[in-house]
Protein backbone atom coordinates (compact mmCIF):
# COMPACT_ATOMS: atom_id res chain seq x y z
CA UNK A 1 0.00 0.00 0.00
CA UNK A 2 1.35 3.43 -0.93
CA UNK A 3 2.16 5.47 2.15
CA UNK A 4 1.20 9.14 2.27
CA UNK A 5 3.78 11.92 2.26
CA UNK A 6 3.87 13.21 5.81
CA UNK A 7 5.10 16.11 7.87
CA UNK A 8 6.37 14.87 11.26
CA UNK A 9 8.53 17.24 13.25
CA UNK A 10 9.73 17.91 16.76
CA UNK A 11 7.19 20.18 18.50
CA UNK A 12 10.04 22.30 19.90
CA UNK A 13 11.02 23.30 16.34
CA UNK A 14 7.57 24.20 15.05
CA UNK A 15 7.81 27.97 15.41
CA UNK A 16 11.33 28.29 13.58
CA UNK A 17 -9.86 27.32 -4.35
CA UNK A 18 -12.95 28.12 -3.31
CA UNK A 19 -14.29 28.72 -6.63
CA UNK A 20 -13.85 32.47 -7.25
CA UNK A 21 -16.23 34.76 -9.14
CA UNK A 22 -15.08 35.97 -12.56
CA UNK A 23 -13.42 39.41 -12.41
CA UNK A 24 -10.91 41.33 -14.51
CA UNK A 25 -7.45 41.73 -13.03
CA UNK A 26 -7.58 45.43 -13.87
CA UNK A 27 -10.74 45.92 -11.79
CA UNK A 28 -9.22 43.99 -8.91
CA UNK A 29 -6.04 46.05 -8.91
CA UNK A 30 -8.00 49.30 -9.10
CA UNK A 31 -10.20 48.40 -6.13
CA UNK A 32 -7.40 47.01 -4.00
CA UNK A 33 -4.49 49.30 -4.70
CA UNK A 34 -2.93 49.99 -1.31
CA UNK A 35 -4.19 53.10 0.38
CA UNK A 36 -1.71 55.12 2.50
CA UNK A 37 -3.21 53.49 5.62
CA UNK A 38 -2.80 49.99 4.16
CA UNK A 39 0.73 50.79 3.04
CA UNK A 40 1.69 51.70 6.61
CA UNK A 41 0.48 48.30 7.77
CA UNK A 42 2.19 46.34 4.99
CA UNK A 43 5.00 43.99 5.97
CA UNK A 44 7.46 41.97 3.94
CA UNK A 45 8.52 38.36 4.47
CA UNK A 46 11.12 36.14 2.81
CA UNK A 47 9.88 32.98 1.09
CA UNK A 48 11.36 30.44 -1.29
CA UNK A 49 9.61 32.37 -4.09
CA UNK A 50 11.26 35.63 -3.00
CA UNK A 51 9.94 38.45 -0.85
CA UNK A 52 6.18 38.76 -0.37
CA UNK A 53 4.15 41.68 0.93
CA UNK A 54 1.26 41.26 3.39
CA UNK A 55 -1.27 44.09 3.60
CA UNK A 56 -4.17 44.41 6.02
CA UNK A 57 -7.25 45.22 3.93
CA UNK A 58 -9.57 45.38 6.94
CA UNK A 59 -9.51 44.74 10.68
CA UNK A 60 -12.06 44.85 13.48
CA UNK A 61 -13.96 41.77 12.29
CA UNK A 62 -15.24 39.37 14.95
CA UNK A 63 -13.93 35.88 14.21
CA UNK A 64 -14.19 36.09 10.41
CA UNK A 65 -14.52 32.63 8.88
CA UNK A 66 -14.57 33.03 5.10
CA UNK A 67 -13.88 35.51 2.31
CA UNK A 68 -14.88 35.53 -1.37
CA UNK A 69 -14.32 37.95 -4.26
CA UNK A 70 -17.36 39.50 -5.93
CA UNK A 71 -17.41 40.34 -9.67
CA UNK A 72 -16.60 44.02 -9.17
CA UNK A 73 -13.61 43.25 -6.94
CA UNK A 74 -15.28 43.88 -3.59
CA UNK A 75 -15.03 41.15 -0.96
CA UNK A 76 -17.77 39.43 0.99
CA UNK A 77 -16.85 38.13 4.46
CA UNK A 78 -18.61 36.00 7.09
CA UNK A 79 -18.22 36.52 10.83
CA UNK A 80 -18.89 33.50 13.02
CA UNK A 81 -21.33 35.28 15.39
CA UNK A 82 -23.69 35.57 12.40
CA UNK A 83 -22.80 38.62 10.32
CA UNK A 84 -22.23 38.83 6.56
CA UNK A 85 -20.45 41.99 5.36
CA UNK A 86 -19.03 43.54 2.21
CA UNK A 87 -15.55 45.08 2.05
CA UNK A 88 -15.20 47.67 -0.69
CA UNK A 89 -12.59 50.42 -1.11
CA UNK A 90 -11.17 49.63 2.31
CA UNK A 91 -14.51 50.09 4.08
CA UNK A 92 -16.64 47.43 5.74
CA UNK A 93 -20.40 47.58 5.24
CA UNK A 94 -22.83 47.18 8.07
CA UNK A 95 -24.14 43.66 8.62
CA UNK A 96 -26.35 42.51 5.74
CA UNK A 97 -29.99 42.02 6.73
CA UNK A 98 -31.98 38.77 6.64
CA UNK A 99 -29.03 36.43 7.03
CA UNK A 100 -30.37 33.19 8.58
CA UNK A 101 -29.83 33.04 12.32
CA UNK A 102 -26.79 30.96 13.21
CA UNK A 103 -26.34 29.11 16.49
CA UNK A 104 -23.01 30.63 17.52
CA UNK A 105 -22.14 27.94 20.03
CA UNK A 106 -18.75 26.28 20.49
CA UNK A 107 -17.12 26.05 17.06
CA UNK A 108 -20.41 26.84 15.35
CA UNK A 109 -21.94 29.97 13.87
CA UNK A 110 -22.04 31.50 10.41
CA UNK A 111 -19.33 29.63 8.53
CA UNK A 112 -18.62 29.54 4.80
CA UNK A 113 -19.83 31.68 1.90
CA UNK A 114 -19.54 30.68 -1.77
CA UNK A 115 -20.72 32.58 -4.84
CA UNK A 116 -22.71 30.91 -7.59
CA UNK A 117 -20.74 30.76 -10.88
CA UNK A 118 -23.40 33.07 -12.39
CA UNK A 119 -23.40 35.46 -9.42
CA UNK A 120 -22.77 38.48 -11.68
CA UNK A 121 -26.25 38.02 -13.18
CA UNK A 122 -28.24 36.00 -10.63
CA UNK A 123 -26.77 37.37 -7.33
CA UNK A 124 -27.00 33.87 -5.78
CA UNK A 125 -24.73 32.82 -2.95
CA UNK A 126 -24.53 29.87 -0.56
CA UNK A 127 -23.89 29.86 3.19
CA UNK A 128 -23.14 27.11 5.68
CA UNK A 129 -23.96 27.60 9.35
CA UNK A 130 -24.70 25.76 12.54
CA UNK A 131 -28.40 25.91 13.42
CA UNK A 132 -30.51 24.99 16.43
CA UNK A 133 -33.09 22.25 15.90
CA UNK A 134 -34.60 19.10 17.32
CA UNK A 135 -31.95 17.39 19.44
CA UNK A 136 -29.52 20.31 19.59
CA UNK A 137 -27.33 21.72 16.82
CA UNK A 138 -26.33 20.74 13.31
CA UNK A 139 -24.99 22.02 10.01
CA UNK A 140 -27.28 23.47 7.35
CA UNK A 141 -26.67 24.95 3.90
CA UNK A 142 -28.65 27.94 2.66
CA UNK A 143 -29.13 29.45 -0.80
CA UNK A 144 -30.00 33.16 -1.13
CA UNK A 145 -29.69 36.16 -3.42
CA UNK A 146 -27.82 39.32 -2.43
CA UNK A 147 -29.94 42.39 -3.08
CA UNK A 148 -28.71 44.85 -5.71
CA UNK A 149 -27.98 47.43 -3.00
CA UNK A 150 -26.13 44.79 -0.93
CA UNK A 151 -28.23 45.63 2.11
CA UNK A 152 -30.07 42.32 2.50
CA UNK A 153 -30.50 38.72 1.40
CA UNK A 154 -33.55 37.75 -0.64
CA UNK A 155 -35.18 34.46 -1.62
CA UNK A 156 -33.52 32.75 1.34
CA UNK A 157 -34.00 28.98 1.21
CA UNK A 158 -32.49 26.16 3.24
CA UNK A 159 -31.47 23.47 0.75
CA UNK A 160 -29.74 21.02 3.11
CA UNK A 161 -30.04 20.12 6.80
CA UNK A 162 -28.02 17.33 8.36
CA UNK A 163 -30.16 14.46 9.54
CA UNK A 164 -29.13 14.21 13.19
CA UNK A 165 -28.69 17.18 15.51
CA UNK A 166 -26.90 16.75 18.86
CA UNK A 167 -25.87 18.88 21.83
CA UNK A 168 -22.16 18.89 21.03
CA UNK A 169 -20.71 22.20 19.86
CA UNK A 170 -17.79 20.96 17.74
CA UNK A 171 -16.91 19.65 14.27
CA UNK A 172 -19.56 21.34 12.11
CA UNK A 173 -17.30 21.49 9.01
CA UNK A 174 -17.91 23.15 6.56
CA UNK A 175 -16.43 24.78 3.45
CA UNK A 176 -18.20 24.74 0.10
CA UNK A 177 -16.62 23.95 -3.29
CA UNK A 178 -18.65 24.48 -6.45
CA UNK A 179 -18.06 22.09 -9.35
CA UNK A 180 -18.05 23.17 -12.99
CA UNK A 181 -21.66 21.98 -13.34
CA UNK A 182 -22.75 24.22 -10.44
CA UNK A 183 -23.26 21.41 -7.94
CA UNK A 184 -22.04 21.85 -4.38
CA UNK A 185 -19.53 19.79 -2.41
CA UNK A 186 -19.15 20.43 1.33
CA UNK A 187 -18.01 18.64 4.46
CA UNK A 188 -19.48 18.02 7.89
CA UNK A 189 -17.38 16.83 10.82
CA UNK A 190 -18.19 13.91 13.07
CA UNK A 191 -19.74 16.37 15.57
CA UNK A 192 -17.41 15.10 18.27
CA UNK A 193 -18.91 11.60 18.10
CA UNK A 194 -16.32 9.71 16.10
CA UNK A 195 -18.31 6.54 15.39
CA UNK A 196 -20.78 8.58 13.33
CA UNK A 197 -18.14 9.01 10.60
CA UNK A 198 -18.42 5.30 9.74
CA UNK A 199 -22.20 5.30 9.35
CA UNK A 200 -23.21 5.86 5.70
CA UNK A 201 -26.71 6.78 6.87
CA UNK A 202 -25.45 9.63 9.05
CA UNK A 203 -24.38 12.93 7.46
CA UNK A 204 -21.76 13.51 10.17
CA UNK A 205 -18.16 12.77 9.19
CA UNK A 206 -18.91 12.96 5.46
CA UNK A 207 -18.26 14.85 2.27
CA UNK A 208 -21.65 15.67 0.73
CA UNK A 209 -22.73 16.54 -2.81
CA UNK A 210 -25.97 18.26 -3.79
CA UNK A 211 -27.41 20.22 -6.69
CA UNK A 212 -27.93 23.99 -6.39
CA UNK A 213 -31.60 23.38 -5.55
CA UNK A 214 -30.79 20.72 -2.95
CA UNK A 215 -31.47 17.78 -5.25
CA UNK A 216 -29.28 14.71 -5.62
CA UNK A 217 -26.71 14.61 -8.46
CA UNK A 218 -26.73 11.56 -10.69
CA UNK A 219 -23.05 10.91 -9.90
CA UNK A 220 -23.63 10.28 -6.18
CA UNK A 221 -22.78 6.71 -5.13
CA UNK A 222 -25.89 6.25 -2.94
CA UNK A 223 -28.37 8.01 -5.20
CA UNK A 224 -30.68 5.03 -5.07
CA UNK A 225 -30.66 5.15 -1.28
CA UNK A 226 -29.68 1.50 -0.75
CA UNK A 227 -26.09 1.94 0.47
CA UNK A 228 -26.49 5.09 2.55
CA UNK A 229 -27.78 8.64 2.49
CA UNK A 230 -28.18 9.86 -1.07
CA UNK A 231 -26.33 13.14 -0.39
CA UNK A 232 -23.17 11.41 0.86
CA UNK A 233 -20.14 11.36 -1.45
CA UNK A 234 -17.57 9.78 0.92
CA UNK A 235 -17.33 8.86 4.61
CA UNK A 236 -14.70 8.45 7.35
CA UNK A 237 -13.80 12.14 7.76
CA UNK A 238 -13.12 13.61 11.21
CA UNK A 239 -13.67 17.34 10.61
CA UNK A 240 -13.13 18.56 7.03
CA UNK A 241 -12.89 22.35 7.17
CA UNK A 242 -11.24 22.92 3.80
CA UNK A 243 -12.39 21.87 0.34
CA UNK A 244 -11.39 23.05 -3.13
CA UNK A 245 -11.13 21.98 -6.74
CA UNK A 246 -7.90 22.18 -8.71
CA UNK A 247 -8.90 24.49 -11.60
CA UNK A 248 -6.48 22.69 -13.92
CA UNK A 249 -7.65 19.09 -13.65
CA UNK A 250 -10.88 19.32 -11.61
CA UNK A 251 -9.50 17.19 -8.78
CA UNK A 252 -11.37 17.60 -5.48
CA UNK A 253 -9.15 18.11 -2.43
CA UNK A 254 -10.02 18.40 1.25
CA UNK A 255 -8.10 19.17 4.41
CA UNK A 256 -9.38 17.98 7.78
CA UNK A 257 -8.51 18.15 11.44
CA UNK A 258 -7.02 15.11 13.09
CA UNK A 259 -6.87 14.56 16.83
CA UNK A 260 -3.40 14.86 18.38
CA UNK A 261 -1.66 14.53 15.04
CA UNK A 262 -3.25 13.13 11.92
CA UNK A 263 -4.47 16.26 10.11
CA UNK A 264 -5.03 15.03 6.55
CA UNK A 265 -5.26 16.08 2.94
CA UNK A 266 -7.52 13.79 0.92
CA UNK A 267 -8.88 13.43 -2.60
CA UNK A 268 -12.44 12.27 -1.81
CA UNK A 269 -13.78 9.84 -4.40
CA UNK A 270 -17.38 8.63 -4.59
CA UNK A 271 -18.24 5.84 -2.20
CA UNK A 272 -14.80 5.67 -0.60
CA UNK A 273 -14.08 5.43 3.13
CA UNK A 274 -11.29 7.65 4.52
CA UNK A 275 -10.91 5.74 7.73
CA UNK A 276 -11.76 7.88 10.74
CA UNK A 277 -11.83 6.67 13.51
CA UNK A 278 -10.77 3.15 12.50
CA UNK A 279 -7.45 4.29 11.02
CA UNK A 280 -5.60 7.53 11.72
CA UNK A 281 -2.08 8.93 12.03
CA UNK A 282 -3.09 10.75 15.21
CA UNK A 283 -3.65 9.82 18.83
CA UNK A 284 -6.33 10.76 21.31
CA UNK A 285 -5.74 13.98 23.26
CA UNK A 286 -5.06 11.75 26.27
CA UNK A 287 -2.21 10.11 24.39
CA UNK A 288 -4.11 6.85 23.92
CA UNK A 289 -4.11 5.01 20.60
CA UNK A 290 -7.15 5.39 18.35
CA UNK A 291 -8.72 2.62 16.29
CA UNK A 292 -6.77 -0.15 14.61
CA UNK A 293 -3.64 1.61 13.39
CA UNK A 294 -2.78 3.60 10.29
CA UNK A 295 -4.02 1.32 7.50
CA UNK A 296 -6.79 -1.16 6.81
CA UNK A 297 -8.03 -2.83 3.66
CA UNK A 298 -10.99 -0.99 2.17
CA UNK A 299 -9.98 2.34 3.69
CA UNK A 300 -8.14 5.10 1.85
CA UNK A 301 -4.79 6.63 2.76
CA UNK A 302 -4.41 10.43 2.92
CA UNK A 303 -2.31 12.20 0.32
CA UNK A 304 -0.47 13.92 3.18
CA UNK A 305 -0.68 14.25 6.94
CA UNK A 306 0.78 16.32 9.75
CA UNK A 307 2.10 15.13 13.09
CA UNK A 308 1.77 17.14 15.27
CA UNK A 309 -1.40 18.81 14.07
CA UNK A 310 -1.43 22.30 12.60
CA UNK A 311 -5.27 22.57 12.85
CA UNK A 312 -6.04 23.31 9.18
CA UNK A 313 -8.87 25.73 8.40
CA UNK A 314 -8.96 25.89 4.58
CA UNK A 315 -7.22 24.74 1.41
CA UNK A 316 -6.66 26.40 -1.97
CA UNK A 317 -4.88 25.24 -5.12
CA UNK A 318 -2.58 27.93 -6.48
CA UNK A 319 -3.14 28.53 -10.20
CA UNK A 320 -2.44 32.27 -10.31
CA UNK A 321 -0.05 34.37 -12.36
CA UNK A 322 1.58 36.39 -9.57
CA UNK A 323 3.64 33.50 -8.19
CA UNK A 324 4.50 31.18 -11.11
CA UNK A 325 6.88 29.33 -8.77
CA UNK A 326 3.84 28.15 -6.81
CA UNK A 327 1.84 26.83 -9.75
CA UNK A 328 -0.12 23.77 -8.66
CA UNK A 329 0.95 24.04 -5.03
CA UNK A 330 -1.53 23.71 -2.18
CA UNK A 331 -2.08 26.54 0.29
CA UNK A 332 -3.39 25.46 3.70
CA UNK A 333 -4.52 27.93 6.38
CA UNK A 334 -3.59 26.81 9.89
CA UNK A 335 -5.05 27.79 13.24
CA UNK A 336 -2.94 26.08 15.90
CA UNK A 337 0.47 27.32 14.77
CA UNK A 338 -0.91 30.45 13.09
CA UNK A 339 0.66 29.95 9.69
CA UNK A 340 0.10 29.34 6.01
CA UNK A 341 1.50 26.02 4.80
CA UNK A 342 2.56 25.81 1.15
CA UNK A 343 2.75 22.23 -0.06
CA UNK A 344 4.87 21.67 -3.15
CA UNK A 345 3.54 19.26 -5.78
CA UNK A 346 5.33 17.71 -8.73
CA UNK A 347 3.94 17.38 -12.26
CA UNK A 348 1.95 14.31 -11.18
CA UNK A 349 0.31 16.16 -8.29
CA UNK A 350 2.34 14.30 -5.65
CA UNK A 351 3.17 16.36 -2.56
CA UNK A 352 6.94 16.60 -2.25
CA UNK A 353 7.62 19.19 0.45
CA UNK A 354 6.32 21.95 2.70
CA UNK A 355 7.15 25.59 3.36
CA UNK A 356 5.66 27.38 6.38
CA UNK A 357 4.84 31.08 6.07
CA UNK A 358 3.96 33.83 8.58
CA UNK A 359 4.42 31.59 11.64
CA UNK A 360 2.67 33.31 14.53
CA UNK A 361 2.69 36.73 12.87
CA UNK A 362 -1.04 37.25 12.34
CA UNK A 363 -2.90 34.91 14.65
CA UNK A 364 -5.14 32.00 13.66
CA UNK A 365 -5.42 31.86 9.87
CA UNK A 366 -8.88 30.53 9.08
CA UNK A 367 -9.32 30.94 5.32
CA UNK A 368 -7.15 31.31 2.22
CA UNK A 369 -8.20 31.82 -1.40
CA UNK A 370 -6.48 32.82 -4.63
CA UNK A 371 -7.61 36.24 -5.88
CA UNK A 372 -8.12 36.98 -9.60
CA UNK A 373 -4.74 38.74 -9.90
CA UNK A 374 -2.91 35.79 -8.29
CA UNK A 375 -2.55 37.34 -4.84
CA UNK A 376 -3.67 35.35 -1.82
CA UNK A 377 -6.45 36.52 0.50
CA UNK A 378 -6.61 35.28 4.09
CA UNK A 379 -8.77 35.92 7.15
CA UNK A 380 -7.68 35.61 10.76
CA UNK A 381 -10.03 33.95 13.23
CA UNK A 382 -9.57 36.36 16.12
CA UNK A 383 -11.78 38.61 18.24
CA UNK A 384 -10.18 41.45 16.27
CA UNK A 385 -9.95 39.55 13.02
CA UNK A 386 -8.51 40.83 9.75
CA UNK A 387 -8.59 40.36 6.00
CA UNK A 388 -5.04 40.08 4.61
CA UNK A 389 -3.65 40.23 1.08
CA UNK A 390 -0.38 38.47 0.13
CA UNK A 391 1.34 39.72 -3.02
CA UNK A 392 4.80 40.00 -4.57
CA UNK A 393 6.94 42.53 -2.76
CA UNK A 394 7.93 45.50 -4.94
CA UNK A 395 11.38 45.19 -6.45
CA UNK A 396 13.90 47.89 -5.64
Amino acid sequence: MRRPWRRKINPSNIRSAHAGAAISVAAWLLLHAASPAAAQEAREFSTQAGAVRVETLASGLEHPWAVEVMPDGALIVTERPGRLRVLRDGKLSRAIDDVPKAAATGQGGLLDVALDPQFATNRILYLTLSARGDGGYGTVLVRAALSEDEQSLEEVKEIFRMNRFTRTGVHFGSRIAIDKDGSLFFGIGDRGESERAQDPRDHAGSILHINPDGGIPASNPNRGGTGGRAEIWSIGHRNPQGIAFDPKDGKLLTVEHGSRGGDEINNPLPGKNYGWPVITYGKDYSGAEIGEGTAKEGMEQPLYYWDPSIAPGAIAVYRGSMFPEWDGDLMVAALKYQLLARLERDENGTITGEERLFDGEYGRIRDVIVAPDGALLMVTDEANGAVLRVSKAPTQ
